[in-house]
C-alpha cells in the first residue's frame, strides 16, 4: 500500500508543480499577496500540525466568520457555506476545483498527512469531537476522503464522522486505488461546471 501511494504521489506530483505555479500567479495577480493560507488542523492521534492551502479568501477571512455565522449551511461544529461571501475574485473557482488543495502535497512529504484519508478538522472545530468521533484520528487525515463523494456537507455531521471512522478501519491499496479513480472523475466534473 505504501509503495502504490508514493508512485501516486510521484505522478500527482509530476502534473501539480507547474500547475500550483500557474495558480500562485493568478492569485497574486487578482488579489495580491499571501499566495498560501496556513491553518492549525488537528491530525493522527490528535497531534496538531499545520495544514497549507491556497488562499482563496479575503486577508482577515477567519475573523469574520461570526460575522457570516447565520449562513453557515453545516451542521456540527464546522463552517462551510458554498458560496462564501469571503471568497476572492478567483477565490472561488480555486476552492470549487479543489485546486486550493494542491499545496497539502508538502503536508504529505513532510508525514503530516496522507494522498488518502479523513479530511483534517482546524483545531477549535475538532475539540468538540465525541470520543467516538475521535476515533477518525487513528489514521492519518488526507487530501482525498470518501466523504466527499457521499454528499459532503450537504449530509449530517454525525454521518460524516461515521464515514470517516468506517474509512479508518477499513483502509485499504485497493479501496485509496478506487478513490483515486473516483476523484480525478469529481474533480474532472468539477472543473468543467465552474468553467461553464
Amino acid at each position: 500500500m505504501v509503495a502504490m501511494t508514493w508512485i501516486l504521489l510521484f505522478f500527482i506530483l509530476i502534473i501539480a508543480f507547474p500547475l500550483m505555479g500557474i495558480v500562485a500567479i493568478f492569485i497574486v495577480l487578482v488579489d495580491g499577496f499571501p499566495v498560501l493560507y496556513r491553518q492549525r488542523r488537528i491530525g493522527k492521534d490528535g497531534k496538531p500540525f499545520t495544514m497549507y492551502k491556497f488562499r482563496t479568501m479575503v486577508r482577515g477571512a477567519e475573523d469574520l466568520q461570526k460575522k457570516y455565522a447565520r449562513k453557515n449551511e453545516a451542521d456540527g461544529p464546522v463552517f462551510k457555506i458554498s458560496d462564501d461571501p469571503r471568497f476572492t475574485k478567483i477565490g472561488r473557482f480555486i476552492s470549487h476545483t479543489g485546486l486550493d488543495e494542491l499545496p497539502q502535497l508538502w503536508n504529505i512529504w513532510r508525514g503530516d498527512m496522507a494522498l488518502f484519508g479523513p479530511r483534517p478538522l482546524p483545531v477549535v472545530e475538532a475539540c468538540k469531537l465525541t470520543k467516538k468521533q475521535q476515533e477518525r484520528h487513528r489514521i492519518k487525515p488526507g487530501i482525498i476522503s470518501p466523504w466527499i463523494f457521499e454528499g459532503y456537507h450537504s449530509r449530517p455531521f454525525d454521518e460524516w464522522m461515521k464515514s470517516d471512522i468506517a474509512y479508518a478501519n477499513e483502509k485499504s491499496a485497493w479501496g485509496d486505488f478506487v478513490l483515486f479513480g473516483k476523484s480525478m472523475v469529481f474533480v474532472g466534473k468539477l472543473f468543467i461546471r465552474e468553467v461553464q
